[in-house]
């Protein structure tokens, strides 16, 4: 897909101005350098109270406001990046509506954990939730943990259960790593009633003989990448841990964790599967979060 400033689509930004929409910013500015492409600064703005304003004169104001915020975001990613090119858009709508339809042409979208007038228990808000379920393509999540980007090396770690989204995670992870010169790291979260000791195992079992097949699935399914991409360091890691644990564990340290919308078992009525909600709230590092490819209709 052809983004409407050259070759790449661009990345899209979602920007209020908060303490998290800088992170997301600075994250989304160095993104863009890296792929060589366009940055969407985008602002939603939107009349907050259920009556109508007395006159278009105060409705003008209030998106006025929001252009000026579009603005102050473009203003800091030329600070940051000089020579990038950025542009802003403003969007009537709440914030992930306005943000899905802003992405149409965009290749990546990029929020912050949380925006203005979230709760201060809540580490995601509900916009950071929400997209990425309903964006119809990668979205990264950039959380208050986040490390300073660096220019080349790192880590990126990639959650692998087998999956549609998992795969499509795979292809994201592998890319990542190539623009970065980064390390891959695919993780297989393992946990089976087999393994388990005493009265808890499931009988009739071989514990041994099941994970053998699943390391094997597992290595057959991050393999394909690695000669898709023979320049990218990569490391498999099959731990025998629930999946949540330890992909969260894994990302210590790391650049960006990936992972997809759904893994194995999940319920198509959830929002986002367990484990990478889990992932939104724990992750000590950005989250991607990557949709399954749209199984063609017959």
């Amino acid at each position: 897909m052809n983004g409407e400033h050259g070759t790449r689509p661009p990345v899209l930004v979602g920007y209020d101005g908060s303490p998290d929409g800088e992170r997301a910013l600075r994250w989304a500015v160095e993104e863009a350098r890296l792929r060589g492409t366009a940055l969407i600064v985008c602002h939603a703005w939107h009349w907050p109270y259920p009556f109508q304003p007395p006159d278009e004169g105060t409705f003008e104001v209030i998106r006025g406001l929001g252009a000026i915020v579009a603005d102050d975001g473009v203003r800091k990613a030329h600070a940051l990046a000089e020579g990038l090119d950025v542009r802003w858009r403003l969007v009537q709508g709440w914030p992930t509506a306005a943000l899905i339809k802003a992405s149409q042409d965009a290749g990546l979208v990029v929020v912050g954990a949380r925006g203005h007038g979230g709760f201060d228990e809540l580490s995601v808000g509900s916009t950071a939730v929400q997209l990425p379920a309903r964006a119809g393509r990668p979205v990264v999540v950039v959380r208050p943990e986040e490390a300073p980007a660096r220019r080349d090396g790192g880590r990126v770690v990639v959650g692998v259960d087998g999956s549609p989204a998992s795969e499509a995670a795979l292809g994201f992870a592998f890319e990542e790593a190539a623009v970065r010169g980064a390390t891959v790291q695919a993780v297989c979260g393992w946990w089976d009633p087999a393994a388990l000791p005493g009265p808890d195992r499931v009988p009739f079992v071989q514990p041994e003989s099941v994970r053998h097949e699943a390391i094997g699935r597992f290595e057959r399914g991050v393999a394909p990448w690695k000669r898709e991409h023979p320049k990218v360091p990569v490391e498999t890691d099959f731990v025998v841990d629930r999946p949540r644990r330890a992909l969260v564990a894994a990302a210590k340290g790391a650049d960006l964790l990936v992972v997809g919308d759904r893994g194995i078992g999940s319920v198509r009525e959830m929002i986002l599967g367990p484990v990478t909600q889990a992932a939104l709230h724990e992750a000590p590092c950005p989250v991607a979060v990557v949709p399954a490819p749209i199984a063609p209709t017959a």
